[in-house]
């Protein structure tokens, strides 16, 4: 049996708590039915040929796609930066003349600072010009990568997100390191682009195109040994931690001093008497029923929580008791 009391908006709080996982796969791994971390392969005259490892889809809807969504705003910019807008005029009587401003975009930047986005095109038919994207599901990234812990090793080299959604590679040569991609955090997406160290990607230095080569970041060129193991190697190892935010519901059962004191226990009945008549000791001014059990209920009386005590609480006639449950939730 069970006595019921109505639960007030200030007898409920609810918390946000952000909790993270970190996660390493594999080689092989990577594309388990239980992980599903998809690679593509984008080119923009790969009509006809398929990539991916979990879901099919052509090379050149990769490539157009990520340019779309990510690098609209910074096409005919070779070093990274946003292209300049177009500006209007505005008139005295309210009109405007002159092109829309063309940076209308929403590429979901990572960063107040440059994002150092570089895009490969070309002019002419080229069916070397790849990017690299991997897709992390969000089953596993929950709300987003969190930022400064994405680590990804191929067999071309070890990259690494700066915690600003920008993809870097470790040079081997004097530990620092270049700009050859972007992550998308909350998308669970991850582009490399290529690039040389001086040609779009945002930062100099003493080593230039001379030392590397112009192709060996994939892109531009036809070497794309980097992108294509970042693709297609089955030597691919990709860590990261996930963020996930629950929400813990306190609710503040409380027993007032006059309430709830006489039990509803069934075993208090007197077996002989066939009235409901209680024994004598429950009727005591000494008497004082325990809590066992705390339910919760919706407007319908349906019960959608219980809550066990680890032991028997007396109720007080002296002061209020305040029982909480704190539920877990999505």
């Amino acid at each position: 049996m069970a006595a019921y009391k109505q639960l007030n908006s200030q007898d409920i709080i609810i918390s946000p708590l952000e909790v993270s996982k970190g996660f390493t796969f594999r080689g092989n791994a990577m594309t388990a039915s239980n992980v599903d971390i998809d690679r593509y392969l984008g080119n923009q005259y790969g009509t006809q040929e398929s990539t991916g490892y979990v879901t099919q889809i052509s090379q050149s809807a990769v490539y157009w796609s990520t340019q779309q969504l990510y690098y609209s705003n910074y096409i005919s910019s070779s070093n990274g930066e946003v292209q300049i807008a177009n500006t209007q005029s505005i008139n005295p009587d309210g009109t405007t003349t002159g092109r829309i401003a063309s940076n209308a975009f929403v590429n979901f930047e990572q960063t107040d600072l440059n994002p150092y986005k570089y895009w490969p095109t070309s002019s002419i038919s080229s069916s070397e010009l790849y990017i690299g994207v991997m897709s992390i599901p969000k089953a596993l990234f929950g709300d987003y990568i969190q930022p400064n812990t994405l680590r990804i090793i191929t067999p071309s080299g070890s990259y690494f997100d700066d915690g600003e959604g920008r993809l870097k590679r470790l040079n081997d040569y004097n530990l620092s390191s270049i700009y050859v991609g972007n992550v998308i955090y909350e998308h669970g997406i991850i582009v490399l682009t290529g690039g040389t160290r001086t040609e779009g990607t945002g930062e100099d230095s003493e080593y230039g195109t001379s030392e590397y080569g112009t192709g060996i970041w994939g892109g531009r060129t036809m070497d794309n040994n980097h992108i294509l193991n970042f693709v297609t190697s089955s030597n691919v190892t990709c860590s990261f931690s996930s963020s996930f935010t629950i929400y813990e519901t306190q609710y503040k059962c409380t027993i007032g001093e006059s309430e709830f004191n006489y039990t509803l226990n069934p075993s208090t009945i007197s077996g002989t008497s066939n009235d409901g008549t209680v024994y004598n000791y429950v009727t005591s001014s000494f008497f004082s029923p325990y809590v066992t059990t705390v339910g919760l209920y919706n407007n319908d009386f349906e019960l959608v929580a219980v809550g066990k005590l680890a032991q028997p609480l007396p109720t007080s006639r002296n002061t209020d008791t305040t029982i909480l449950v704190n539920i877990d939730r999505q």
